[in-house]
């Protein structure tokens, strides 16, 4: 394989790697919220934080240690017959399932995307480009000129009414490094079928 893509491939394991290691204790964080819950609602007056805030450490939980569940190779599969066949043949049929996965993770990226920008006050239709303008000025003009481009920041309907742009800006990121993940797992496929390891 090129050296550009093991690099590739050895980069995008070691980020994800890091990253998945720190996103498993945010469980201890969820554990605590929803210990805190079950101790106000017993002892004290139930606070309105709680629920929510548990959804979304979960949402960093989940979407931020999948691309290092994908590099463990600890997602669940379908075993019917893939766990009797060989690793090459492992790797021949993974380097062309692939494609599906990359192509649902493209529209959930996109869809994250278009969901962030809509938390953000934009209700057009190019997410992207809207992104392009903020970063520009910000950069240009500071928070200020960037804060004039957004519009009203979407807030949950709950009685606590928190914005929800944290936790969609989490969900892009997490995305992206699993599209990052699996560009890197088809690599490495295709490493195995020409019988090298990376």
């Amino acid at each position: 394989m090129p050296s550009a893509i093991v690099a590739y491939v050895r980069r995008i394991d070691a980020m994800n790697r890091f990253i998945g290691r720190i996103a498993m204790y945010l469980i201890f964080a969820l554990i605590g919220v929803l210990l805190w819950s079950s101790v106000a609602k017993t002892f004290f007056s139930p606070k309105l934080w709680t629920l929510e805030t548990a959804q979304f450490v979960m949402v960093a939980y989940y979407v931020l240690g999948g691309p290092y569940s994908i590099q463990l190779g600890s997602n669940v599969r379908m075993d019917l017959f893939y766990g009797e066949w060989s690793p090459r043949r492992k790797a021949m049929v993974d380097a062309v399932t692939i494609f599906f996965l990359l192509f649902y993770l493209g529209v959930l990226f996109y869809g994250a995307v278009s969901s962030t920008a809509y938390s953000l006050g934009y209700f057009g239709t190019e997410p992207f480009s809207f992104f392009g303008n903020l970063a520009w000025a910000f950069v240009t003009g500071g928070p200020d000129a960037a804060g004039e481009l957004m519009g009203y920041l979407e807030t949950s309907p709950s009685a606590w009414r928190p914005y929800i742009w944290p936790v969609k800006v989490i969900l892009c990121f997490g995305v992206l490094l699993m599209l990052l993940q699996c560009t890197a797992e088809f690599f490495r496929d295709i490493a195995r079928i020409r019988g090298e390891e990376i």
